[in-house]
Parts: C-alpha cells; structure tokens; sequence
C-alpha cells in the first residue's frame, strides 16, 4: 500500500465509535493518541484537546511567518458496527478501502493529514492547521472547543462531497411534544384521558407542516427545510389510559431560518394543548459561490460542480467563527450503512487539491 493509505488503515483499525451513541464505546481518545504521535513523530506542533474519551487533535504544520493561514477540519468520532462484518479491519479491493469510517470520514482525515506534512516540507509561509476532532456525530464539543484555541484565515472541512465543491448545508433544530392525560383503569373511560390520542391531531399538524415546507420556499442548492417525527413513547400498560405521551422530532432548516423562526412555527401547530421544548439546533451555513477562496479551491480542484449538500456538519460551527468555509471530500458509499467504503483514489486526490490550496493560499 502507498503510505497514504497505509495511514487510513490505520485510523480503520480503531475502533473510534461515538459513545453518545452507542454506551460503552471507546471514544475518540485512542485514535486522538495515535494521530497525536503520527504527527509528532512528523515535525507538525501538536496540541491535545478535551478530557477523558473524548479528545480532539489540532497539528499545525508552522509557516515561516506573514503568511495566510488554512485550517483543514474532519472528525475522528464513528456511528456503530451493528450488521457489519469485521468493521475495523480495513480490507482493500477494486480500488477501494471497506470499513467503518472509511468514508464517513477518515479517508479525508488521511487526506487532510498527508497535506500537512507535506505543506511543512514546503515552507510556507502561513500555517496549515489541521483539527481531528471529537463528536461531530452527535454534538460537535471538538470543533467547539479547538475553535477557542485556533483562528484561521479559511477552511475546508473534509466531509465527503464526492469530490464536488460544497459551499451550503441546511441547518436542524430538534424539539419534543409532550402531551398529558389521566391515568385509569382501561374499564373507567369517565375516568381516564388518554394522552397519546391527544397526540394524533398534533401528528397530523406535523405532517401539514411539513408538506407546506416542502412545497415552499427552495434554496437554489439545498431545496425545501422539512420536518418530521423520530420517536414517540406513551402508556404504562396495555389496561390503562395513558397519563403521557412524548413526541421527539426534527426539522431540516435553510439559510436565513432560525431556531426561533422554528419555535414559533411549532407554537402554532401545537397550541395549548401540549408542551414544546425546544432541543440542540445547528445553524445552516452558505458562502457565495464567487467569494475568493470559493474561487481559489475551485480551481485548485480543476472546477467541479459546485453544490449544497443536506447533511449537517462542523462547517456550520467554523463559518459561524467568521472563517470563509468549503466542504470537499472524497467519493464513496455507506456512511452509517452496513457496507461503507471509500474509492482510494478520490482520496488522494482530495489530498492533492487540500496541498494546492494551502501552496497559494498560505504562501
């Protein structure tokens, strides 16, 4: 194997599943100890960043001063191995890498990783930054917490794009829906109220809500927001009227959307008769197209399709910083899925456009 893929291998072969996700799961601190030695052992200043499992890597390549400087982000973190066969031992065929995180994403980490090292062979004079970071899957507290410690003239975030240029994600905002009843005997009606009834018109909002979002305004790259449910839990037993009822969902948002925006629109499909709260929400995040670094990676990566992807990532985060923002990444197949894989090549090549960008841009 070439060393490139020798590395992403090795960041396959470690189990770094998100233990926010699935309980006991190691968490990114053994892969953040081997990306934290791989760079050390390669020149680049390594700062180690979080607590216990949960840790993030930022490795600097350093400029020789006055230069601009790129910060390259992807996350070390994994959704879990449940239906796969063999998950972290990486296996290589017909020009791709199968594994869990191959794609979703750490062949950009190797990508983003190998452009380092050779950026600080090159002398530039700006630093090339690159940020490993913890829990993007769920709750992003990597790229919150290395944003307070670096700042950045520009960045890409590695997500797999398919080797197309991203300059626009939606946004989410999660919520849940509770509704009250009265618990009784099944035999008792006169008694009772049932709360997961009193959940169905609500549902039935929902759903007229979402078809209005999707049938509404379009963003030229990301299309419509839309909304929909993801749990419902109620009851106590089968004899029983239900004393409560909890809906928890989700809606997709655009550019120029907020949670607050949100909040009311749900305000007005449940009224009075339940209780909203609003959970975690992510900002959209857009850059023009024509803004400069936009341009700069666009013809570092020979002009390909510029797009909106609908996924949510750590781009929102580091644009919300003020850093002009893209995503480019490689192509493959299965993130989250039972077979995952990444094609070797788009690999490089996502490594290759990452070092171009950082000659002009930091030099």
């Amino acid at each position: 194997m070439s060393d490139l893929n020798e590395l992403l291998a090795e960041l396959v072969a470690i189990d770094s599943i998100n233990p926010d996700l699935i309980a006991g799961a190691p968490g990114e601190g053994p892969i953040a100890e081997f990306v934290a030695g791989w760079s050390r052992d390669r020149g680049l200043a390594v700062e180690v960043v979080g607590e216990g499992a949960r840790l993030s890597v930022i490795a600097t390549a350093r400029g020789t001063g006055s230069g601009r400087s790129l910060l390259l982000n992807g996350h070390l973190d994994t959704v879990g191995v449940g239906g796969m066969d063999a998950p972290h031992t990486p296996q290589i065929r017909d020009g791709r890498m199968y594994g869990r995180g191959t794609y979703d994403m750490k062949g950009g980490l190797a990508a983003i990783l190998d452009t380092a090292v050779q950026a600080a062979a090159r002398g530039l004079r700006g630093d090339v930054i690159v940020t490993l970071v913890a829990d993007e899957e769920v709750a992003s507290i990597g790229t919150e917490a290395v944003l307070e410690r670096v700042q950045a003239d520009a960045a890409i975030v590695v997500e797999p794009t398919e080797l197309q240029l991203a300059v626009a994600h939606k946004g989410f905002a999660g919520f849940e829906v509770e509704t009250a009843g009265v618990a009784a005997h099944g035999s008792r009606p006169h008694l009772g109220v049932d709360a997961i009834a009193k959940m169905g018109p609500i549902l039935v909002a929902l759903k007229e809500l979402d078809g209005r979002l999707q049938n509404g305004t379009r963003h030229p790259l990301l299309g419509t927001g839309s909304l929909h449910a993801s749990l419902i839990e109620g009851g106590q037993e089968f004899s029983s009227y239900p004393a409560r009822c909890l809906l928890t969902g989700e809606r997709r948002t655009l550019p120029g959307e907020t949670k607050a925006q949100v909040e009311r629109e749900l305000h007005d499909v449940v009224g009075d008769e339940a209780e909203l709260r609003m959970l975690v929400a992510r900002d959209p995040f857009e850059i023009a197209p024509d803004h400069g670094f936009v341009r700069l990676v666009a013809g570092c990566a020979g002009d390909p399709e510029v797009v909106g992807v609908s996924y949510w990532a750590d781009s929102g985060l580091i644009a919300a910083a003020g850093i002009p923002t893209v995503l480019f990444g490689p192509l493959g197949e299965g993130a989250h899925a039972v077979e995952e894989w990444v094609d070797l090549a788009s690999v490089e090549r996502v490594r290759d456009v990452c070092l171009a960008v950082a000659s002009e841009w930091c030099a």
